[in-house]
C-alpha cells in the first residue's frame, strides 16, 4: 500500500492543481495554484545535484551527528545542524530538506504550496488545511487529521515509521507526526522519537523526549491501539 502511495489520493486539494515530479529516489507530490512541474523538477535536480557533490561520504552514510564545512552550502548545514539536535545522521532529515528548500523556491511563482515527500509535508497555504495521518494497520489509520493554521505556515509535518515504508527506524511505531516551522527539524526529530517507540509503553518516553526539543509546536505518536498528542495541535 505504501509503495503504490495510495494515501496521496487522499490529499488531493480541490482548490489546488495537484501533479507528481520525481528525480531519481525523490518523488514528489505537489499542489499548487498553477502547474509548476518544470520548475519544481529543475529546482529537485539542483539540490539533488548539491547532495551528490558533497564529498564528505560520512554525511551520508552515518547515523551519528555530523559536523560540516563552514563554505558548505546552506541545506547541508542545515542537515549538520538538525542532526545533533535529533542525534541521528544528517540524511535522517533528507527528505524534510528537499521538501522545504523546493518549497521556499516555489512559493516565489504560488501563494500556496504543498508539498509532500515520503511522508515529510511542507506546507504554505492562504487556507486552514487538515492533513491526515496514515499510521500503517493501527486502528487510528486514515482517522485522524492535524487542522494547520493558514497563519502558521509555512510550516513542515513530518513522518516517521518503524512498520510503514522504506525508511530505516530502531523502533515499532506505527507513526510519530512532528510539527515545526522547520521542516528539517521535524524531519530529523521524527525520525529520532520514532526510535523510541518500541512498544504501546514507550509513548510517553516519546512525548517526554520531545517536549525538550525547541522549535517543536507538537507530536502525534501512534503505536498499535495507543495514541499520544502532546502540543499546540488540534486534532480532528
Amino acid at each position: 500500500m505504501y509503495n503504490l502511495r495510495n494515501y496521496r489520493e487522499k490529499m488531493i486539494s480541490k482548490d489546488l492543481l495537484s501533479y507528481n515530479v520525481k528525480v531519481e529516489e525523490t518523488d514528489l507530490f505537489i499542489s499548487s495554484e498553477k502547474d509548476l512541474s518544470k520548475i519544481t523538477y529543475e529546482s529537485v535536480l539542483k539540490y539533488r545535484e548539491i547532495l551528490k557533490n558533497y564529498k564528505n561520504e560520512e554525511f551520508f552514510k552515518s547515523f551519528s551527528p555530523i559536523a560540516v564545512e563552514e563554505g558548505s552550502h546552506d541545506m547541508i548545514k542545515h542537515m549538520s545542524e538538525v542532526s545533533f539536535v535529533s542525534n541521528t545522521g544528517p540524511m535522517a532529515s533528507v527528505a524534510g530538506a528537499i521538501s522545504y528548500y523546493v518549497g521556499i523556491e516555489l512559493m516565489k511563482h504560488s501563494n500556496e504550496i504543498i508539498i509532500e515527500n515520503g511522508g515529510d509535508i511542507f506546507i504554505k497555504s492562504n487556507h486552514n488545511r487538515k492533513i491526515k495521518i496514515f499510521a500503517g494497520n493501527s486502528i487510528f489509520s486514515n482517522k485522524l487529521s492535524i487542522e494547520i493554521q493558514a497563519k502558521d505556515t509555512p510550516i513542515g509535518i513530518c513522518t516517521s515509521s518503524g512498520t510503514v515504508g522504506h525508511s530505516f527506524s530502531y523502533g515499532k511505531a506505527d507513526a510519530v507526526v512532528v510539527v515545526s516551522k522547520d521542516v528539517v527539524l521535524a524531519d530529523g526529530v521524527a525520525t529520532s522519537a520514532a526510535n523510541l517507540v518500541k512498544s504501546e509503553n514507550d509513548v510517553d518516553k516519546c512525548i517526554d523526549y520531545i517536549k525538550n526539543i525547541e522549535n517543536i509546536m507538537g507530536v502525534v505518536v501512534i503505536i498499535n491501539k495507543k495514541l499520544g498528542v502532546w502540543g499546540n495541535l488540534k486534532i480532528i
